[in-house]
């Protein structure tokens, strides 16, 4: 990697998607939204940002509800559908917490939602989302893809492809892929770049199985990184070694393995 300054400055993607979960906007074990939390992540958001990348974030609504959760319970009494319409509502309150965060800090921001709210976003048009991007706006993607049974990674991937981005940054409180759950399994193996065939292979636990696919393909790499150490937002848009890159290729075809400490 490059080490002068001038080259440091300068981001290697020029467009990305952050996905965030709403997990993330929560202290950790908790639910709801601690400002604290989102505080920092827009900070870090900032600083990507001020190096001349575009972003647009999709943001998860775990942290306030998910479809899941009602499933089986109470006879069934909320169907399915309606639960994810209900956790696309909770992205919508955690897009706009996100906003206020990002604003108090002086970026410009728009909230774009799939499911139409005009008293508080804008509806997610594909062109008016990359003129924002453009004109120098964060933009903030709400209500996932606007369809129920569709998460929010698949809406990651998604809009990745509809404003042509370079990547995919998934935020996550972890250092990357694992071969297995490095809290559980002292010897898990974390991986430094795979493949998506190696990935839909091995059912690591990265992104839905749809989301995986559709990156794979139009050849949309992704990038798990962990997001709570300070700075690596910004490192994963100037092209530093953090967390697991998933691309068509492996470099030199192979898998780079780094054993978990």
């Amino acid at each position: 990697m490059p080490d002068s300054s001038s080259e440091k400055s300068r981001p290697v993607y020029q467009r990305v998607i952050l996905k965030l979960s709403g997990e993330s906007l929560a202290h950790s074990g908790e639910r709801g939204i601690s400002m604290d939390e989102v505080a920092a992540i827009a900070r870090q958001i900032k600083n990507a940002f001020e190096l001349g990348c575009q972003i647009a974030v999709v943001v998860g609504g775990g942290n306030i509800l998910r479809g899941a959760q009602f499933k089986g319970t109470s006879g069934e009494m909320i169907q399915e559908a309606t639960a994810h319409y209900m956790g696309m509502l909770a992205t919508v309150i955690n897009a706009l917490a996100m906003q206020d965060a990002l604003e108090a800090i002086g970026c410009a921001t728009r909230v774009m939602s799939a499911i139409k709210m005009d008293g508080v976003s804008e509806p997610f048009i594909r062109r008016r989302a990359i003129r924002h991007l453009e004109k120098g706006r964060i933009v903030i993607l709400a209500a996932g893809t606007g369809a129920p049974f569709v998460t929010t990674d698949t809406a990651a991937a998604q809009r990745g492809l509809e404003l042509d981005a370079d990547i995919v940054l998934k935020a996550t409180r972890v250092d990357g892929v694992y071969s297995d759950d490095p809290e559980k399994n002292p010897h898990a193996v974390l991986y430094r770049e795979l493949d998506y065939d190696t990935v839909i292979e091995k059912d690591l636990k990265v992104m839905d199985s749809t989301a995986i696919a559709q990156c794979r393909t139009h050849g949309l790499p992704i990038l798990v990184f962990n997001f709570k150490k300070d700075g690596n937002i910004v490192k994963a848009v100037s092209g530093h070694k953090v967390g697991t890159r998933i691309s068509p290729r492996a470099a030199n075809g192979q898998q780079v393995l780094i054993r978990a400490t």
